[in-house]
C-alpha cells in the first residue's frame, strides 16, 4: 500500500498497520511484556499509549523481542486498526502520550498477511564501543565502554568465519528458547571511526544474546587476549562454556529489519542517530 505515514484520513477498522519504532532501552526490562508487577516494559509502555487513542486495549507484535537496556532504531510493529483512525493520528497522537525514550517515526497500512516478525527477512543490529583510557562521561547507556585497545581489523577479519548458515550454540544463551541454534548471517563488520569501534552484524534471525555473544568474543580478539582463529573454534567446537563473556547491552542498537519490497514500507534511514554515518560505505571510518 501506498499511503502516506502521515496520511489525516480515517483508515477503516480492521486495517493492519505497521510502524517504525525508536527507543531507548536503558530504562526499560526489554521489549516484551511480562507478568511481574513493576516491571517497566517498552512493549507495555506502546500499548498503553496506542490503546489511548483506539479507546480500546490492543496487542502489537513486533520484529524481536530486545533485552533489557537494548536499545532499537528500527523495531518494526504491527497491530489491527479496532477503530477508524488515521496515520496520522498514530504517529502524533501515539507520541503524545508515549515517554520522549519511546518515539513512533511512521504508521502505514499494510495488506491482512504483513506480520513484524515473520515477514521479516533479516535483522540488522550495530554494536557501538567507546574505546577510550578513561570511561566517557556523555551518552552513559548510549555506548559500551573498552579500555583495552581495539585492533579492530583483527576483529573483522575474525568474524568473517562466522558468515554463512551455521549452527551458533557457542554463541547463544543458556536460556535460549528456540528451537533451533541454526542461524544465516548474512554479513558482519567491524570497523573503526576514531574513538568508536562498530560492530554490524546482520542475519535471518537472532539467538537469545548472540549479537552480545559474538562483540564479548571479538573484544577479546581486539584486545590481544585471544587468537584470530579463535572465533571459528568457538564456532566450530559449539561450547558456550569456553568462549568468552556476554557483552554489555550498552551500546547495542536493533537498526534495520529487512522485508520483501512489495509490502512498500518506508525504507530506514541508517542509525542510530549518534553515528550520523552509514558504517558501510563511509570513507572516514
Amino acid at each position: 500500500m501506498a499511503e502516506s505515514p502521515f496520511s489525516p484520513e480515517p483508515l477503516p477498522a480492521g486495517t493492519r498497520i505497521a510502524c517504525r519504532v525508536e527507543y531507548d532501552g536503558s530504562s526499560y526490562n526489554g521489549w516484551q511484556s511480562q507478568p511481574h508487577v513493576g516491571v517497566v516494559t517498552v512493549q507495555d509502555q506502546l500499548e498503553l499509549a496506542l490503546a489511548e487513542i483506539a479507546n480500546t486495549p490492543l496487542r502489537v507484535q513486533c520484529a524481536g523481542r530486545t533485552d533489557t537496556g537494548v536499545h532499537a532504531h528500527s523495531q518494526i510493529i504491527h497491530f489491527d486498526n479496532p477503530v477508524a483512525r488515521s496515520c496520522k493520528a498514530w504517529v502524533l497522537g501515539g507520541n503524545a502520550r508515549l515517554p520522549y525514550t519511546i518515539r513512533i517515526h511512521w504508521a502505514v497500512p499494510v495488506v491482512e498477511e504483513f506480520h513484524a516478525r515473520f515477514s521479516a527477512q533479516s535483522r540488522r543490529y550495530r554494536y557501538v564501543i567507546a574505546n577510550t583510557r578513561i570511561r566517557p562521561a556523555l551518552m552513559q547507556g548510549q555506548l559500551t565502554w573498552h579500555r583495552r585497545k581495539l585492533n579492530a581489523d583483527a576483529m573483522h577479519a575474525a568474524a568473517q568465519a562466522l558468515i554463512g548458515e551455521w549452527d551458533f550454540s557457542a554463541f547463544r544463551a543458556a536460556s535460549c528458547q528456540s528451537r533451533t541454534p541454526m542461524r544465516n548471517v548474512q554479513f558482519i563488520d567491524v570497523r573503526r571511526r576514531g574513538d568508536l569501534v562498530i560492530l554490524e552484524v546482520q542475519a535471518n534471525a537472532f539467538l537469545h544474546h548472540m549479537v552480545r555473544n559474538i562483540a564479548g568474543a571479538l573484544l577479546a580478539v581486539g584486545d590481544g587476549r585471544k587468537p584470530q582463529q579463535w572465533i571459528a573454534k568457538l564456532l566450530e567446537g559449539r561450547d558456550r562454556t569456553v568462549a568468552a563473556e556476554t557483552a554489555p547491552a550498552n551500546g547495542l542498537y536493533l537498526v534495520d529489519v529487512e522485508y520483501p519490497a512489495h509490502y512498500g514500507l518506508p525504507v530506514t534511514p541508517y542509525g542510530p542517530i549518534l553515528l550520523g554515518i552509514n558504517p558501510q560505505t563511509d570513507a572516514g571510518i
